[in-house]
Order: structure tokens, then C-alpha cells, then sequence
């Protein structure tokens, strides 16, 4: 098998190939036909999971999956990869970042970089946050990204490549809903073959054995949240003069009664909307579309720079694919996942020919990024070398502290 190298992945993006795919066949940890828990979804259905019938590849048949990772999932759990390689210094590429560090009371948050933020760099989060003392969309970088588009793509490509390949529409911007949009060219899913759907079944045994309580003998929020309950009505939180009956939220019971400050025996019962899955075997497939990637235009650049950038783009896609693969396969609780092989990576070709499979490995993929970042940089397209690192403003600082006392308050329960 060919390993793929910086020139093989150059030429396909040029126009040698039409997409890199992946694909990846998995078991659960458990084993064959171990129960796994998919992604839940409000519905008004028999279950909650997101259930349907798919023609599947090397079959005439029609098979019942579930999908076990969406493509929004797997494209966060993609940037967590690339992240992962970029704080270990295996990979260099411009990652802007909001720094907490010196905001009073949310050091918690640490610091939240663009891979993390929900619409990247579009998000909210960057819009309300100051670089070197400037809103954000206010400064020389936040302007240029605002006016960027899939015709001009080289302030994005410059200060945050990694939206070019995962995608990124512009809503919250000073253009609103006419904020540029640029389609994703990585896109990947992880999905349940031969479902069947299960139910989970639930209880508690209080070992103190405590029981329901009479109407008057219930009990009540008490006015100290930190105290959360108590039995004296002196003690109590008041609503119009009135001691509030305890009614802790994500509880069950009525007011009042012990359930709601989490003591009592719960009732065996059994949950069909949400029991979990078997499968005969999950699947992942991913996809970077060149053909994507080759509509990304750079103003004011020649045929060899554009082609070195939307390789370099590629590259990340690329490094990807090698780094989720060697952070596993944990979806969420109940649902971990294990390879039953490498990823088969292979190259599209527009003819119909036969795929051409390529080896890969994050060693190999820290290098074609480099490689690749550096084929840019001689051709004038060099991502930027600052730092971007912003603060949040004061607003958002306010923002969260009341977001933070509110849901502290005992109306939030």
C-alpha cells in the first residue's frame, strides 16, 4: 500500500482526485451484540434515537441503522483531535483563542479556542471578547475575517484554516443571517447497522427506608440554598409570605414529599424510548471533497498559491482523521467503540476507476501538515504566526457572572 505523502496529497488536491474517504468498521467494546447507547432526541416516536433505513454498501439489501455520531458530532470530535495535536506541538497551524485566565471568579473556563467554540471563529463568544483592547469583529484581523468569503477566503485561511475544512457561516456578525457561509469539506458519521432497539429498566432502594410524609409534615426549600431543604417552615423560602414546598428540579414525586430532595425508594420501571441499541456492527465514514475545497478562491493570488493553500486546508483534514483515530472511539457513556482495523483511506478519482488506498499514521500526517504549511508559506499564502489571543470584555464578564448567580438561585431549581 502507497503511504501518502505531502506531493501525492498536493497533486489529488490540485485535481488528481475528486475526495479522500475513509472508512472504518467497529464493534462495541462489550463485544458483538453488547448493548450500546446512541445520541437521544426529543421525539414523539416509540424511541428517541434516530432510526432509519439506509442502502449499505456491499449489500442489494435495505438495512435498519441508527446513528451513533452525527456529522456536527464528528466534526467537533475531529477539531478535539487536531487540538490534541496542536497543545502537544505535534502540529502548528493558527488557532485563535479567548484567555480566562485573568477574568475574576471564571478562571474555571480556562481558555476556549477556536476548535472548541460551537461556530468557531463566527462564534458569539469571539465577537464579545477583546483583542488587544479592541472588540474582536472591531480590529484589523476581526474586519478582515468579517469580509471574508468562499471567493476571498484568505483572512480566514490566514488566522483560522481550520473553519475552511469543518465549515462556518457568519450569522452573528455585523452582516447577520448575510454573513458569508462556507461549506464543510470534511464530513464524517458513525453509524449502527442492523438495529435493534432496547429498553433500560430503573430503581432505587433508600437505604434508610424513607417514606412518603402527610400533607402536614412536608418539607421545604430552604431560604439558604446551601442548606437546600428544611422541615421548619421559620426556615424556609417564601413566596408571598408562604414557605415554599421542596420541588428540586430533575426530581420525581410531588412537592413537598421526600423524593424531592432525593431520599425515598424509585419505583422499578422500564424505559423503551431510551434502553439502547444492539448492532451487528457500527461504521465510520469520512470524506474531504477536494472538489470543496477547489472552489476556494484567494484574491490577488496565482494558480500555485491557491492550489498550496487549499492543500494545506486538506492537510488538516488529513491529520484528522489520524489523530481521532488514535484518541478511540468513546462516544459517550455507554457507547465506546473499538476499531476492528486501521482506517482505509483511499483516494476518489473522477473517471469511476478503482480507489487508490494510501497508508496513513499521525506521524505521517504531522508531516504532510508541515510540509504542506510550508509549501504555502513559499508560495506568499503563510498562515499567520501571531498569537491571537483575546480577552473577554467586561459585558461578557458581567454576563456570565449574573448567568452564574441566577442559575445558582434557588428560582433556578
Amino acid at each position: 500500500m502507497t503511504k501518502l505523502t505531502y506531493e501525492h496529497l498536493r497533486d489529488a488536491v490540485a485535481g488528481g482526485a475528486v475526495a479522500l474517504r475513509s472508512s472504518l468498521n467497529l464493534q462495541p467494546a462489550g463485544g458483538k451484540g453488547d448493548k450500546i447507547f446512541p445520541p437521544s432526541y426529543d421525539s414523539n416516536a416509540e424511541h428517541k434515537y434516530a432510526v432509519e433505513k439506509r442502502r449499505v454498501e456491499g449489500s442489494a439489501e435495505v438495512a435498519d441503522t441508527v446513528l451513533l455520531d452525527s456529522v456536527a458530532s464528528q466534526a467537533n470530535r475531529a477539531e478535539q483531535a487536531l487540538l490534541e495535536g496542536w497543545e502537544r506541538g505535534e502540529l502548528k497551524f493558527p488557532v485563535p483563542y479567548v484567555d480566562f485566565a485573568d477574568a475574576d471568579g471564571l478562571t474555571d473556563y480556562e481558555r476556549l479556542t477556536v476548535l472548541e467554540a460551537p461556530h468557531r471563529l463566527a462564534d458569539a463568544i469571539f465577537r464579545d471578547s477583546l483583542l488587544d483592547g479592541t472588540l474582536f469583529r472591531l480590529s484589523p484581523v476581526g474586519q478582515a475575517i468579517t469580509e471574508a468569503t468562499p471567493r476571498n477566503a484568505t483572512a480566514l485561511f490566514r488566522y483560522s484554516p481550520t473553519a475552511l475544512l469543518f465549515g462556518q457561516w457568519d450569522s452573528t456578525g455585523p452582516k447577520g443571517g448575510r454573513g458569508s457561509k462556507f461549506q464543510r469539506a470534511y464530513v464524517s458519521e458513525i453509524v449502527g447497522l442492523d438495529v435493534s432497539v432496547g429498553v433500560k429498566v430503573g430503581s432505587r432502594i433508600d437505604p434508610l427506608l424513607v417514606e412518603r410524609v402527610a400533607d402536614e409534615d412536608k418539607v421545604f426549600n430552604h431560604r439558604d440554598p446551601r442548606e437546600v431543604w428544611t422541615t421548619d417552615p421559620e426556615e424556609a423560602e417564601t413566596n408571598k409570605g408562604k414557605p415554599v414546598l421542596a420541588s428540586r428540579h430533575g426530581t420525581s414525586g410531588a412537592p413537598g414529599q421526600p423524593s424531592k430532595i432525593n431520599h425515598g425508594n424509585i419505583v422499578p420501571s422500564i424505559d423503551a424510548q431510551a434502553g439502547g441499541v444492539t448492532i451487528s456492527q457500527a461504521r465510520q465514514t469520512t470524506v474531504i471533497s477536494f472538489a470543496a475545497l477547489r472552489r476556494l478562491r484567494f484574491r490577488g493570488f496565482d494558480r500555485d498559491a491557491e492550489a498550496a493553500a487549499r492543500t494545506a486546508v486538506a492537510a488538516l483534514g488529513v491529520a484528522a482523521i489520524a489523530y481521532q483515530y488514535e484518541l478511540d472511539f468513546d462516544l459517550r457513556s455507554r457507547c465506546l467503540l473499538l476499531p476492528e482495523h486501521a482506517p482505509r483511506l483511499e483516494l476518489l478519482h473522477r473517471d469511476g476507476s478503482a480507489a487508490e488506498e494510501v497508508a496513513l499514521d499521525c506521524d505521517a500526517a504531522a508531516e504532510i501538515l508541515a510540509a504542506a504549511a510550508a509549501g504555502a508559506d513559499a508560495a506568499g499564502m503563510g498562515w499567520g504566526t501571531a498569537e491571537i489571543r483575546m480577552v473577554p470584555a467586561p459585558k461578557l464578564i458581567e454576563l456570565l457572572r449574573r448567568s452564574r448567580k441566577a442559575a445558582a438561585s434557588p428560582a433556578a431549581e
